[in-house]
């Protein structure tokens, strides 16, 4: 098979490593891709928020599969103008793919199938919305209702920060994403990230996660996109594991069909799990970041053969064969991160590091100038292993990060803390 991966980051360098593994792959392109990625697949310049240009190189390069990594390219309709033209692909339909561009939307669907989840309000006016805050109090969850890249999120602990929360949103700090926005009753418990392939019909749970969102070890500092994740996450317990697809995915997936969009793709649910009761926290349409990278690691060559049989209707068929393993991903970011950083600086170390199936780093904001890797992003690197136990991983993971020098990059030292 010619495959086709759309995105850049660490999630889509996994998910290339794991379709590298099968030999159902013939040849692998990736776009844009990354400096790893380029070592192991074809990378290639292309506009994948552009669903036409998408299916032009598909059908230029004989692309029998399409991957769609990042959730902005499905918001617009990209996995629309693939399945238009006959291209299989990976990944929700534009209207589909609401439950992760659109908070509100998320909160009418759990209403309407009864999935348990925090009380809201929904706003497209700001005195309105600090109406609300004020009436309910603090701690409260503050959201931007589209695309933020994972930062539209503020869980405001007093009053003042929700207010000015609501000021920043309306102000355009997200731009369009916040001009509504979504006001969540505070939860408490441990989140936990469950993952699940959807065909439309079938609902076929294929891992799950945690991950630290906080750039600071002890969880401290701002939230960011995540500094790095584990698998499995042993507080989703097998009777919390069901408990979550009866009440919450199951019914999810069939409301979105009842309504005439049925969900085809990875369906990650952020979950609060609190007394043994999981509630809904978010939807997203897409492997997370980083935690595809633990996922994909325990999955290994079978991944492509799961993400096939969901874009083919063939998931009542499909089964995960997981080893009784543990994988852990630590995330290097560049100094200053998530605030202002500087790009350009060069990582040296990699070469001699491990590349098996028990060790990987896995590129995230990287590009090769002059043979040497260069950061130019934030998040920059994943390092990833397995192992028998999560120390293990975890001891194996941390003995890389001792290879690379890399003085103007960090990284968390207790990534996995509440599973140890």
């Amino acid at each position: 098979m010619n495959i086709l991966i759309l995105g850049s980051g660490g999630r889509e360098h996994a998910l290339a490593w794991a379709v590298m593994q099968n030999p159902k792959c013939d040849r692998l392109i990736c776009a844009p891709g990354n400096a790893g990625m380029d070592d192991i697949a074809e990378c290639a310049t292309l506009d994948i928020m552009n669903g036409d240009a998408v299916v032009t190189f598909a059908q230029e390069n004989t692309i029998d599969f399409v991957i769609v990594g990042p959730e902005a390219p499905l918001a617009v309709g990209v996995a629309d103008r693939l399945e238009e033209a006959g291209i299989l692909v990976f990944g929700p339909s534009a209207k589909a793919a609401q439950l992760e561009a659109s908070k509100a939307f998320t909160k009418e669907i759990c209403d309407a199938s009864g999935a348990p989840t925090a009380g809201y309000g929904h706003f497209t006016d700001a005195d309105a919305a600090k109406a609300y805050i004020r009436e309910q109090g603090a701690p409260i969850v503050v959201k931007a209702d589209g695309l933020a890249a994972g930062k539209g999120v503020i869980v405001a602990m007093e009053l003042d920060e929700a207010l000015a929360a609501i000021d920043d949103m309306f102000d355009g700090e997200f731009g369009d994403a916040g001009a509504e926005v979504v006001i969540e009753e505070f939860m408490e418990g441990e989140e936990a990230s469950y993952f699940i392939l959807c065909d439309g019909k079938t609902a076929l749970p294929i891992g799950t996660a945690q991950d630290h969102k906080r750039v600071g070890d002890g969880d401290t500092g701002p939230n960011t996109g995540g500094m790095g994740a584990y698998s499995p996450a042993p507080v989703l317990t097998d009777a919390i594991a069901q408990k979550a697809m009866d009440e919450i995915v199951n019914p999810t997936v069939a409301e979105m069909a009842r309504r005439g969009t049925p969900y085809k793709g990875i369906l990650y649910a952020g979950l609060m799990i609190k007394d043994g009761h999981p509630r809904l926290v978010e939807y997203n349409v897409r492997f997370g970041d980083p935690e595809c990278q633990v996922l994909m690691m325990r999955l290994g060559a079978q991944a492509l053969d799961l993400l096939l049989a969901c874009a083919e209707g063939r998931l009542d068929q499909a089964q995960v064969n997981w080893a009784d393993d543990h994988a852990i991903t630590v995330v290097m970011a560049a100094n200053g991160y998530p605030g202002p950083y500087e790009k350009g600086s060069v990582i040296n170390g990699l070469n001699e590091l491990p590349e098996d199936s028990a060790n990987m780093v896995f590129h995230a904001g990287t590009t090769s100038v002059g043979g040497k890797i260069t950061a130019t992003g934030g998040r920059v690197l994943n390092v990833t292993a397995r192992g028998d136990s999560l120390s293990e991983a975890r001891a194996r993971a941390y003995a890389m990060i001792d290879g690379i020098d890399w003085p103007e990059g960090f990284n968390r030292t207790d990534i996995g803390w509440r599973a140890l």
